[in-house]
């Protein structure tokens, strides 16, 4: 399993009425996951896309984290239609919790 992400590694979001998304930048390279909002209380996590200059860092699977972790304390439910997003749900029971059924 990977590692933690680096806490030198600072997630950032950026929501709008009907879109938001978390992302890294790092040395000129740019992570994002991307997600829809559907009404206040879920998000479609609909991309995960990390450069290759940032492959191995668990960049993405941070960003998973933190879209689990706010949509917990938001109290919203997450449909993780991007592959990666939903590979990652499903390897940790303990972010199961936030899926929308």
């Amino acid at each position: 399993m990977p590692a933690e992400t680096p806490s030198e590694i600072r997630i950032e979001r950026e929501e709008g009425p009907t879109k938001g998304r978390y992302f890294v930048r790092l040395d000129g390279a740019e992570a994002e996951l991307t997600y829809t909002r559907a009404g206040d209380g879920l998000i479609i996590i609909d991309h995960t896309g990390v450069p290759a200059a940032m492959r191995g860092m668990s960049v993405g699977q941070g960003m998973v984290r933190r879209a689990v972790e706010d949509a917990r304390a938001e109290n919203r439910g997450i449909v993780p239609l991007c592959p990666f997003a939903r590979a990652q749900i499903a390897r940790h029971p303990e972010w199961q919790d936030v899926l929308s059924r």
